[in-house]
């Protein structure tokens, strides 16, 4: 590999290993059936990358030789270009997969928790409506990545993907745990607990 690769390969973004990985279990696959396999996945642990952003990481892999593609042929009504990795991709993905650099602490964005922050504006009803929002989509989501698990349960090459995905299922069930103690909490504030704040001055609750 020369050296301006190996730069390359240095900047290359999670999104665009995330979608290398997504190509490197078995079989071609299109730009759309990567963001499906992304939603019903990645999603649940990670992100999903937008469909245009696959696409962009895809242009960007082939350029590196890290990924091919072709059309179909006339055998197919609609033509479709479906992607694959390359030897050269499947061992920078290996270096990258292998690679011991500290992968930073889980970032965690609870939108929910943002307003729960903010509940001195709030009414505390509204805030209880909204945490019990939150555990219904969140049961959802536990459905969801429980079809998921089901699916790769079995299959040798989804082995890892499985594992992942048993992970997940536990993070969305400690995320009920914490909602319905969430809305114990909320039970305990008196009645004008969440208007209170309103008007009351103070420093701010932190040490120092």
């Amino acid at each position: 590999m020369t050296s301006s690769h190996m730069s390359k390969k240095q900047d290359l973004p999670p999104t665009a290993w995330a979608v290398l990985g997504l190509l490197s279990f078995p079989g071609e696959r299109t730009g759309y059936e990567l963001k499906k396999w992304a939603d019903s996945s990645l999603r649940f642990f990670y992100w999903s990358p937008a469909i245009s952003q696959i696409y962009a990481e895809l242009r960007r892999l082939e350029e590196l030789g890290y990924a091919s593609s072709a059309r179909s042929g006339p055998e197919e009504a609609r033509a479709k270009r479906r992607y694959a990795i390359t030897a050269a991709g499947r061992e920078a993905l290996s270096g990258w997969a292998a690679d011991t650099t500290e992968a930073g602490p889980p970032v965690l964005k609870h939108g929910l928790l943002l307003r729960v922050w903010l509940g001195h504006l709030a009414e505390p009803a509204r805030l209880r409506a909204m945490v019990g929002e939150h555990l219904e989509r969140t049961r959802q989501e536990l459905a969801a990545v429980r079809d998921a698990a089901q699916e790769a349960a079995g299959v040798p090459e989804w082995a890892f993907p499985a594992l992942a995905l048993r992970w997940s299922e536990r993070q969305h069930l400690a995320e009920l745990e914490l909602g319905e103690a969430l809305l114990a909490d909320l039970a305990e504030l008196s009645p004008q607990g969440g208007t209170a704040g309103r008007q009351a001055g103070g420093d701010a609750p932190t040490p120092g």
